[in-house]
């Protein structure tokens, strides 16, 4: 038997609690002993809980007491999550965590003290909730070459794009009732601005490179300013608005960016939809590989937690060394980056054609009826191409007493 302890009894430590309880025979068959709950830390009591009677507020008591080898982290953020994690891998003892924050800000570390103990850090329910992409990269891709990673990787903006695209409701109502059905935290801004994506994207970059990555260097725009009006030109183009974290990987080079795209039905993320995650990886002799399912939950990222667990038991003399280095990858600048560009203006677009033409090339036009405004899609550009043609023709636009662009996103289309 090896005993386990739990750290925060949210929503996800609670629904690892359950699982150990309810799958205790096929946990402790796929781990080959038995696994026990021993304490759970958190500072409130839960007298009526299952695990009421195994509650502690102490850390030290799971610190200091040998026979807890497995620890999982669930309180989040990063105080005082990081000094108790960092304890208890100094403790000898193997530590599973559904902290992205943390594995972003502080995995390297934490890692090396793991090989230094001889103990497993595992942190699959980081990226992707209950999808296995974690161990799907360090297990089942360990001998490919990553070329590419693009997700939707944020279970909130998902499902408020889902929803300003099928019901054609603006943003701000949606985000409301994200709130309100718990989807969304009253503070939405580290989903809504992209920081939650970008988060994810620079572990599952690392991941890829076998280098550390610092979210700060990924160009990150979230989602708070796309409008009902975006989704009306894209149910016309027969497209779709996702928010995106992608990274490109090539000759030990990375381009990295989180950003509203437009996407058609040729691409496997067009149809993921509400809190779903799905992420796609491009691979050199595999191909394309798609990933899809539940990112978020209180039993789906638990069972990532638990798939952890019965690993550390059955690495428990020989840990799972996944991650990375040290070694900082260089991330480039995100004006490298190619793509289509959807642009929105007020006017008449055929008396601005010669205009757009000159500056842009040929475009696809965009019209809706009894609008008093347009749109068009450019031919494939770099970022930093595509900037400097944007500013000239927004001045032009400015100069003749107009708005300007109202609108630009990237688009992967054909």
């Amino acid at each position: 038997m090896m005993y386990a302890a739990i750290m925060g009894y949210g929503t996800i430590g609670s629904g690892v609690a359950q699982i150990l309880t309810e799958c205790k025979d096929k946990i402790a068959h796929s781990a080959g002993q038995e696994i026990s709950l021993k304490y759970v830390l958190d500072l409130r009591e839960f007298p009526d809980s299952p695990v009421g009677d195994r509650i502690v507020h102490d850390f030290h008591v799971i610190e200091s007491d040998a026979q807890i080898k497995l620890v999982v982290e669930s309180m989040g953020g990063l105080n005082p999550a990081y000094s108790f994690v960092k304890a208890c891998l100094n403790a000898g003892k193997h530590v599973i965590t559904s902290n992205k924050a943390l594995v972003e800000a502080h995995g390297t570390e934490l890692m090396q003290i793991a090989r230094e103990k001889k103990v497993n850090f595992l942190f699959e329910a980081s990226v992707g909730g209950g999808i296995p992409i974690i161990r799907t990269m360090y297990r089942c891709l360990m001998g490919e070459e990553i070329q590419e990673i693009t997700g939707i990787l944020n279970g909130t903006t998902n499902f408020i794009l889902t929803k300003m695209d099928k019901e054609g409701a603006a943003f701000e109502d949606v985000l409301k009732e994200a709130q309100k059905l718990g989807y969304a935290e009253q503070d939405p801004s580290a989903d809504v601005e992209g920081h939650d994506t970008c988060r994810k994207i620079a572990i599952l970059t690392a991941m890829a490179t076998g280098r550390e990555v610092h979210y700060e260097d990924i160009h990150t725009e979230g989602i708070t300013k796309i409008t009902d009006v975006d989704f009306k030109y894209a149910r016309k183009m027969g497209t779709s608005i996702k928010l995106l974290g992608t990274a490109r990987i090539y000759q030990d080079k990375v381009l990295a960016m989180v950003a509203p795209v437009m996407i058609d039905n040729s691409n496997p993320l067009f149809g993921v939809q509400g809190v779903y995650n799905g992420i796609l990886v491009r691979s050199r002799m595999l191909g394309e590989t798609m990933y899809y399912g539940s990112g978020a939950g209180k039993l789906p990222t638990a069972s990532a937690v638990v798939a952890d667990l019965i690993e550390a038991v059955q690495q428990d003399q020989e840990p799972v060394f996944a991650g990375w280095t040290n070694e900082r990858q260089s991330v480039e600048e995100c004006g490298k980056f190619q793509y289509r560009y959807f642009v929105r203006m007020e006017g008449d677009a055929e008396q601005k054609k010669e205009q757009i033409q000159q500056i842009f090339g040929n475009t696809d036009t965009i019209v809706l009826d009894g609008a008093d405004e347009f749109a068009v899609l450019t031919v494939k550009l770099s970022e930093e191409e595509f900037i400097k043609r944007a500013v000239c023709l927004d001045g032009e636009l400015q100069k003749a007493g107009e708005k300007g662009i109202l609108q630009m996103i990237r688009a992967e289309l054909p």
